[in-house]
């Protein structure tokens, strides 16, 4: 499963929409998507899958490889972290 939590107003979570989008349709992955800023419940999930390893977002992990990102990335990374 391919997870992205985000905060609506940050700007390196809006950065990285156009990518995550260009992801999406060109490998046909989708990846679940959780505000966390506004939503406590989706800040909590993101504390439980976050383990420390970023502390903030936007945090992208893949729960089958436990691979993940913090911050902006590029497109080659994020492809490579889905696995594409």
């Amino acid at each position: 499963m391919l997870i992205e939590f985000y905060g609506k107003e940050c700007e390196h979570c809006q950065a990285m929409i156009s990518l995550v989008e260009k992801l999406e349709k060109e490998t046909g992955v989708a990846l679940e998507k959780y505000e966390v800023w506004h939503d406590s419940e989706n800040h909590e999930k993101m504390v439980r899958y976050d383990k420390e390893f970023c502390g903030g977002v936007p945090f992208f992990i893949n729960t089958d490889s436990n691979d993940f990102i913090c911050g902006e990335a590029s497109y080659s990374e994020l492809k490579k972290w889905a696995g594409k």
